[in-house]
Order: C-alpha cells, then sequence, then structure tokens
C-alpha cells in the first residue's frame, strides 16, 4: 500500500484532546481488554486470540443479543445527499428501538419489525454533523467562509450538488484536510460529536436496548474501500473527553491504532475497529504489508488483532466472505458479490479482498512471524443510509433513500443511483453472546469475538470447539453450558491434546419469522507442511433424507419460491440442525481454522418484490430472483503450539 495523508500526527492527535478535563480521570475497562497499555510496547499486548474456558458466565450460559454496527443518519454527509430523505438520528434511534417513525423520503410511517437489542450509529467522522448544522443556519459555520460558501451552494443548488462539494471530491484527495480545515477546527467538531454523543445517551435504555456510541473512519485512497466502523465501551461523559479520528487526520489504519492507544491511556476508553466491505478494497484490506510497504511483524501483528477483532462479512455493498475465482470448489461462494465502489469503478478479485483469504494468510502470517494480524470474528451489518436498519426482503428501505420507490429502482424509469437498490440484498446483523445487554458486556463480547453475522434473519447460530462432547450434548437444554464446559466458544483457540482431533459442537435455529434451513456447513482452512493454503467445505448436517452424490455434493434442498406471487412454502428444511462434527483430515501438526455456515431455503429477493408490483416479470431482470440467506459463525482456530 502506498502511504497515504499522514500529517503531524502529535499536532494532531493534541488538537483533538479536550483540555478541560483531568488526565487522571478514568472508566471501568473491558475485563477482557489487554492489561499492558503502554503505547511504547504494544507489542506486549496479550495475544487476544486465547480464548480459555474461564470466560464461562457464572450461570452456564449467555443472552443472544441482535445489533446493528453499521447505521447512517443525515449526520454523515453521503446520507445528507438524497434530498433530505434520510432519517436524522433519533429517527434511527426510534426506529432500532422499535417505535414507529416517519420516513423523509415519502412521509409514510414505517416500522422495524422487531426491535434491535443494541445498534452503532457510525455516521462518518469526516465532516460529522456538518451537513444538517449548516442547512438550519448554524451561526458558528456560517461564521466561517468555507460555512458560508457550503450554505450559498446547499441553497441555491440543492443536497445533491452540496454533498459533492462537502465530500471534497472536486479537491485532490491529499489536499482535503486543508481544504475543510475550518471544519476540523476542534471548536466546530466538538459541537457535532457532543450532539452524536447526546442522541446516544437519550437512547440508551441498559437491559433493554444499548446505543454503543461510534463512528466511521472512511479512507479510500484512489477510491479503494478501507473503511472501518469504530465502537468505544465508553458512556457519554467520557466519549466527551475525545473527538472522532477522521481520515482527513490520516487515512493510514496504524494512525486510527495509534490514536486508540493515547486516547485509552488518557481517558480509560476501549475501542475496536470493524473493516468493512473489504470486497471493493482491490486488496488493499488485508494486504500483508504495512501502509508503507513493510512485510509485517510480530509486533504489527499484534497491534492489530488488539484493535481489530472482528470485520463485516456482509452488507449492503455485497458480501466478503470469497469469490468462486478464489473458492472454485465452493458451489455457495457465488453470493451477493459486488466488486464496484462508485460507477465504473471495478476493483480486482483479491486475497486481499475476502476474509476466508484473510483467515488463511493469518494462519501463514502466524507461521512466519508468531503472531496473527487476521484473526477476525465476523458479522453482519447494514451500512444503511437512510437512517433505518432494514433487513427484510420483502420491506427493503434501501441503502440510499435516493431510490427508494419501485419505479425509481426498476423499469424505463429508473434513476442512475450511485448505489441502485435494486442490486443489493437487505443488510446484514449481528448476532452477539453477551453476558448483559449493555455497554460493557457487548464490547467484551466483540472483543471476545463470540459473534456471528447473518445476511438478515435472526437464525441463531452456536459453536463450540473441544473434546469429551457426546451426540446427545447437542440436543441437550445445557447445551451451552456443556460446551463452555468442555470446549470454547467461536471466536476461541484450541491447542494440541492428547484426546486427538478437536470435536464441533454445532447447533442452528431458524428464525421463527422466516424460512427453513437447508444445511449446515463447516468451512475449514489450514496450512500444508509446505506453507500451501488450503480450503475445504463439509456439509455436516442438513434438512431431509438427501445423501451426497459420488462428488461428494449434497443435492439441493429445492425451491419452493412462486415468482408469481413473491411466495415460498416452508414444506422444505429443517427448523433446527444439530450437529457433533470431528474434522476427518484432522492433522495435529497443523494450524487451522473452522467457521460454520447455515444456509436457508431459497426465498425471494428483493427486487422481486418490487418487480410484480410494477407489473414486470422478475424473469426479464438481469438479476438472481431467489437468495439463500445464510448465517456465518465466527471461527475457532486450532494452534499446534
Amino acid at each position: 500500500m502506498a502511504a497515504g495523508t499522514r500529517l503531524d500526527l502529535a499536532r494532531l492527535l493534541q488538537a483533538l484532546i479536550v483540555t478541560s478535563v483531568p488526565l487522571g480521570a478514568a472508566m471501568s475497562l473491558s475485563a477482557c481488554a489487554p492489561a499492558d497499555r503502554s503505547v511504547e510496547a504494544p507489542q506486549a499486548a496479550p495475544d487476544v486470540t486465547d480464548t480459555s474456558r474461564a470466560e464461562a458466565p457464572a450461570d452456564g450460559d449467555r443472552m443472544l443479543l441482535w445489533g446493528d454496527t453499521h447505521v447512517h443518519s443525515t449526520n454523515s454527509v453521503d446520507a445528507f445527499a438524497t434530498g433530505l430523505a434520510a432519517a436524522d438520528i433519533d429517527t434511527a434511534y426510534r426506529f432500532a428501538r422499535g417505535i414507529p417513525v416517519v420516513f423523509p423520503k415519502t412521509g409514510q410511517r414505517v416500522q422495524i419489525d422487531r426491535p434491535l437489542d443494541f445498534m452503532v450509529m457510525a455516521d462518518h467522522a469526516e465532516n460529522l454533523g456538518i451537513s444538517p448544522r449548516l442547512a438550519a443556519g448554524d451561526p458558528d459555520l456560517l461564521a466561517t467562509d468555507m460555512g458560508r460558501r457550503f450554505h450559498r451552494i446547499l441553497m441555491e443548488r440543492g443536497g445533491r450538488a452540496f454533498t459533492t462539494a462537502m465530500m471534497g471530491f472536486d479537491q485532490p484527495e491529499d489536499e482535503r484536510p486543508g481544504y475543510f480545515a475550518e471544519f476540523l477546527a476542534p471548536e466546530i467538531r466538538q459541537t457535532s460529536w457532543d450532539q452524536q454523543v447526546a442522541a446516544a445517551e437519550r437512547h440508551n435504555v441498559p437491559g433493554v436496548f444499548t446505543a454503543m456510541i461510534g463512528w466511521e473512519w472512511s479512507s479510500t485512497p484512489n477510491t479503494r474501500n478501507l473503511h472501518r466502523v469504530v465502537m468505544t465501551n465508553a458512556d457519554g461523559d467520557t466519549a466527551r473527553r475525545f473527538l472522532p479520528f477522521s481520515y482527513y487526520i490520516s487515512n493510514r489504519p496504524e494512525d486510527l491504532w495509534a490514536f486508540f492507544e493515547q486516547t485509552r491511556a488518557r481517558t480509560g476508553a476501549d475501542f475496536l475497529a470493524m473493516p468493512h466491505n473489504s470486497n471493493l478494497s482491490d486488496g488493499l484490506m488485508f494486504a500483508t504489508e504495512d501502509s508503507e510497504g513493510n512485510p509485517f511483524t510480530a509486533d504489527y501483528a499484534a497491534t492489530r488483532s488488539m484493535w481489530e477483532p472482528v470485520a463485516e462479512i456482509t452488507q449492503y455493498k455485497g458480501t466478503s466472505e470469497t469469490h468462486p475465482l478464489l473458492s472454485p470448489r465452493d458451489e455457495f461462494a457465488d453470493f451477493e458479490l459486488r466488486n464496484m465502489l462508485l460507477s465504473g469503478q471495478e476493483t480486482a478479485v483479491s486475497e486481499g479482498s475476502y476474509l476466508r483469504s484473510a483467515l488463511l494468510r493469518g494462519l501463514a502470517e502466524e507461521q512466519r512471524i508468531g503472531r496473527n494480524p487476521f484473526a477476525y470474528g465476523l458479522i453482519g451489518a447494514s451500512d444503511a443510509h437512510t437512517g433505518l436498519s432494514s433487513q427484510r426482503e420483502d420491506d427493503f428501505l434501501g441503502k440510499m433513500a435516493e431510490d427508494f420507490r419501485p419505479a425509481e429502482r426498476l423499469g424505463p424509469e429508473a434513476m442512475q443511483a450511485t448505489f441502485p437498490n435494486a442490486q443489493m440484498s437487505a443488510g446484514g446483523l449481528a448476532g452477539v453472546w453477551a453476558d448483559r445487554n449493555d455497554r460493557q458486556a457487548i464490547f467484551d463480547a466483540f472483543r471476545r469475538r463470540e459473534v456471528f453475522a447473518t445476511t438478515g434473519p435472526r437464525i441463531m447460530v452456536r459453536l463450540f470447539a473441544g473434546h469429551g462432547f457426546a451426540p446427545a450434548d447437542v440436543e441437550s437444554r445445557d447445551f451451552a453450558a456443556i460446551g463452555y464446559r468442555r470446549g470454547v466458544p467461536m471466536g476461541g483457540t484450541l491447542l494440541p491434546s492428547r484426546n486427538g482431533a478437536p470435536q464441533l459442537a454445532i447447533r442452528a435455529v431458524r428464525d421463527p419469522d422466516a424460512a427453513n434451513l437447508d444445511r449446515v456447513q463447516v468451512v475449514k482452512g489450514w496450512l500444508d507442511a509446505d506453507g500451501t493454503m488450503r480450503e475445504r467445505v463439509f456439509d455436516v448436517a442438513w434438512s431431509g433424507d438427501r445423501r451426497p452424490g459420488a462428488d461428494g455434493r449434497l443435492p439441493p434442498v429445492g425451491n419452493t419460491v412462486d415468482l408469481a406471487t413473491a411466495r415460498y412454502r416452508n414444506s422444505i428444511g429443517a427448523s433446527e440442525l444439530t450437529a457433533l462434527w470431528t474434522d476427518p483430515e484432522f492433522d495435529a501438526a497443523r494450524p487451522a481454522f473452522y467457521y460454520v455456515r447455515v444456509l436457508q431455503i431459497p426465498t425471494p429477493r428483493q427486487h422481486v418484490f418490487d418487480a410484480l408490483a410494477l407489473g414486470m416479470d422478475p424473469a426479464d431482470i438481469d438479476l438472481p430472483p431467489t437468495i439463500q440467506e445464510r448465517a456465518w459463525s465466527s471461527p475457532v482456530w486450532y494452534r499446534p503450539q
């Protein structure tokens, strides 16, 4: 990766500090946060890939929470672009909590089908909150030359021209920080951040709904996506003591992590960053060189894995698990793929762009330098820019609000949208196994990677890896207690055992309001003796009386979708699937990872509903009319030593 925008970091970090707060103040820290918080010696941080049995909950189980870590309101400059059609931050929170709201695009009442348990409002740090403040005539902004200029563009030329200017597309990338210098003043940014934090505090109801405080760091060198969503365990008072780090300060992830380190030492707040849309990174997200083009070191890998324990595997802008060119033997690799960030700007299909390849690269790097930089847990999210976290194919509110109506998405009058909604499927969710529904417990679950992803349906996935499981354990009411006692949960690491190959105890339960399950698969990645990266997908549980063929493949589950009505029948598939599986090719000398993938039976894709409403034949549209929604567990790792 070429070196990017890199200003005097020490000077800029100093500008972000709220100096009126005593430096000695601190909040309670994550129970599993690294013990060594030295800025000078990040290499001393413990290996957070080691998840031990001692982390089992006192009562034998944890609660399953559902959340979206990636929602944008009008406080994000690109969400503001759509003719003031996106929701403000309070509307976004109210919608996520299950309260009916008005969709600004249409004026209609909308309501999420089931409330979320938690959410991160991930508005872009770059010019955070500036757009609605200018629209409201904020006097502090209008006192600046830049503020008056942008306000005039908004009033005279409208929201789209305003946003194009506000995103700096007419400026060279490395000149944008200077271009927006007046908006980068701490007093300007503090007002926007205080408003963001205040909204989270208004809607945070521990035990009912958790408003995690965060933002998006939106580094996009040469239109290649290196974005991270940032989440903190901080409460409102602590969060006001720092300002969100933006790519106008630096587009290098190493500088983002340095900000985390310094801010944690000063305030006690802890942080983690979640890469997303690696599929659009042109191979840069999981490259094995740092921002200066240097090979990874053990210190670098330790720092990266500490601050980036999880990554988004699915959202509106495509799925980042793998690609048929990378996994030609995986019959389900061709799923909701996208390799274009902006129209006409394709990105390469590369091992550096997909998470399965990243997990494999992590094994290779660990063998080379002794630390794994890519030991990621997996989550799903929406990346909604409407303010409304939308996961249902039959009620897809869109990524952007500009082409919400069916005729704006399909047919002869369809809009030329930046991110056409017809090309998207409804967004993902994060499933989190947490001790409580509050900020610290959710943050802890992300740190230990006891999280999983779905494409939207609330499929329950449980995975434990260990020894001594009995076949009846996966059906037991005490499944979780047994799993924690005899193994490690998803996100954990196993070391060699005299008991031989580890067992994977797996349980998957369908969303009661969605389709039945087709199958459960285990995806294995490992290194051969010569260091070659290998992968294989195993079918380990499935519905019906199907049997694998001579080629080892399981026949398709079938398809009950009626494309004339956009309906399906749950007459095939299973409501629950379990497995106790042992790797038949296990080699105790070779490092490996395992994660679970659960597939639903086919259901109608979201654009089919629009097509039928417009009197169009879905078969005439160059998009797959059905979708097999799915879930992915975080991996478990086997480490030979």
